[in-house]
């Protein structure tokens, strides 16, 4: 399992025209990505919780936002500032996102699919903790 990390999306600036940030996924995640999708006009704070299996690339698009994250220390939190801000979170980190600006555009890379059943995720911190440093030194 590869560890968490942070990332910063190389920008390339055309002067008077645009800013490019290409996402070559081979740099940034070892899985085959099988959903997109992004989270835009929050309201409140994302559920808590953490993947048994999936694994996620988030790039921060637009806005500003904070990354609330345990992955093995405790939480943390990360500010997210920009278009070049991104966070890979594999399985057994615990991880939500809050604190978000109104222009606020946060994609999501995933490893799975979507499942309704939920029977991916520990969605209570005493129970994570519970198997998190067991989990994290796999």
């Amino acid at each position: 399992m590869q560890k968490f990390q942070q990332f910063s999306i190389k920008k390339i600036e055309v002067p008077g025209k645009f800013i490019m940030s290409p996402v070559e996924l081979k740099d940034y995640v070892d899985f085959e990505v099988k959903r997109v999708y992004y989270i835009t006009n929050v309201q409140a704070p994302t559920g808590a919780h953490c993947h048994k299996v999936e694994e996620e690339l988030f790039i921060l698009l637009s806005g500003t936002c904070t990354a609330v994250i345990d992955k093995g220390n405790g939480l943390e939190e990360i500010s997210m500032i920009g278009p070049t801000d991104a966070l890979y979170v594999p399985g057994y980190v615990w991880h939500h996102f809050k604190n978000f600006s109104s222009d606020a555009i946060l994609l999501a890379i995933s490893s799975t699919n979507y499942n309704p059943d939920r029977s991916d995720y520990i969605e209570n911190y005493e129970e994570y903790l519970k198997i998190r440093d067991e989990k994290l030194k796999a």
